[in-house]
């Protein structure tokens, strides 16, 4: 998928008019920014985008997140632990601390 970010009023009101336009070619909309289809098409409109506003759009390539392809299953783990924790307002490093799982420090500090 292409992200697009526009970082102006008047980008962003084209991004809302490309989106409205070309739905089919639109994966979600999040009002600044938008994944539109990795597609030779998809690339017209983003690029058409970034040559109309410049330096008020930016332009990223991304790929779905395989969270059991690409995160360690230490991770996986802490994040299921720390949504199933009994106080919903503890910080994820005083969860961590005298556990098993990484601290926040450690996280910080991996590439995925």
């Amino acid at each position: 998928m292409l992200l697009v970010v526009t970082y102006s009023r008047a980008a962003r009101t084209t991004l809302r008019n490309v989106c409205r336009t070309h739905e089919g070619s639109v994966v979600r909309r999040f009002g600044r920014a938008a994944l539109v289809e990795s597609t030779e098409f998809g690339a017209l409109l983003a690029l058409r985008l970034r040559e109309k506003h410049g330096a008020d759009v930016q332009l990223e390539r991304t790929e779905p997140l395989n969270e059991f392809e690409r995160v360690p299953a230490s991770v996986r783990e802490a994040a299921t632990a720390y949504e199933s924790r009994d106080s919903p307002s503890t910080p994820y490093a005083k969860f961590a601390a005298g556990s098993d799982h990484p601290a926040p420090e450690t996280l910080r500090d991996r590439e995925l």
